[in-house]
């Protein structure tokens, strides 16, 4: 029976050496600007308040390549950077078997999940899944270093939660370690401004909501998108921790509007700084804006900046 641990010592090292590099608060690159065709998406789940609403009741999501009895196996510890490969993976049972019935959410079985240790290359991927349960997806990542995988899946069978389980990946190639973008309210990508507006707070639910313009206009039309008008994905910087974040409200609902403003509401498991990529639809394009954060600090007050453009966050993607 496969381990899910499966790691050369290669990847092993060079995913150790950079999953210790940085630390939660570290200052880290600019904002990534991006956009691509409407192919992929999802949202982060996590810690859970505790009763007194101090810490987390159980560490949040994307930490462990196993919980509840299943375990992500990743066939494809290594890639090389700029060269498109295949990521191969299988979900695992307790008994060592490949999970082959998931509950659909958010229109696909599983959402996967690729983030450079340094919170500056972010994919958001959905594979596709072979009778024998092996899932597949192309992935060109465009810089070396070490990524850390996420799977976020419910399997379909009685008494199953949704989990997130996380396994490192290595990209070989020259490496230049890059920096946390600054905190920040506004992003700028492909003509559209974003607006941020609440504050990430440690221990408790708080409400985000993100406000799309374009030429000063608000954007009232954004289209549905994998069954809602906006997604967020939110990591933790130094360990990536995976974060419980949900949309509020869903089209056709009779009170969620398509824009300008998208909401969410988000836990912060602990202090320390935060990267969040939300992705929004319009015109039939995917774009993701991204913006760091301090939990349980307001964002100083700054204009939109274009950042570095990177390659689009949702590469490599099978028909949606």
């Amino acid at each position: 029976m496969k381990t899910g641990l499966r790691i050369t010592a290669f990847a092993a090292a060079l995913a150790g050496a950079f999953g210790t590099a940085y630390g939660v608060g570290q200052t880290f690159d600019p904002v990534v600007a991006e956009s691509r065709p409407a192919h992929e998406e999802r949202h982060p789940s996590g810690a859970a308040e505790s009763e007194h609403g101090g810490a987390a009741a159980h560490p949040p999501g994307g930490l462990q390549i196993s919980e509840g009895g299943y375990t992500l196996d990743l066939d494809t510890p290594t890639v090389t950077a700029g060269e498109r490969a295949e990521l191969r993976f299988t979900v695992r049972d307790a008994d060592g078997r490949p999970v082959d019935e998931y509950r659909r959410e958010h229109d696909k079985e599983l959402h996967l999940i690729v983030a450079s240790r340094d919170l500056v290359t972010y994919r958001h991927l959905h594979p596709e899944r072979s009778p024998d349960g092996t899932w597949s997806t192309p992935v060109d990542l465009p810089r070396a270093g070490g990524y850390r995988v996420f799977a976020d899946f419910t399997p379909d069978r009685p008494g199953a939660e949704n989990l997130t389980l996380g396994a490192d990946l290595a990209a070989s190639g020259p490496y230049s370690p890059r920096e946390l973008p600054r905190p920040s309210t506004a992003a700028r990508v492909d003509g559209y401004d974003v607006k941020l507006t609440g504050t990430l707070t440690p221990g408790r639910a708080s409400e985000l909501r993100l406000t799309v313009t374009r030429g000063g206009d608000p954007v009232t039309d954004l289209q549905p998108y994998l069954g809602a008008y906006g997604h967020l994905v939110a990591l933790r910087a130094g360990d990536l921790a995976y974060l419980h974040v949900h949309p509020e409200g869903e089209p056709g609902d009779g009170t969620t509007r398509p824009g300008p403003h998208v909401s969410f509401s988000a836990t912060a498991p602990s202090s320390g700084s935060y990267r969040l990529f939300l992705d929004f639809k319009h015109d039939g394009v995917v774009r993701t804006a991204a913006f760091t954060v301090e939990a349980g600090k307001a964002a100083p007050e700054e204009p939109a900046s274009p950042g570095r453009t990177e390659p689009p966050g949702h590469s490599g993607s099978h028909g949606h």
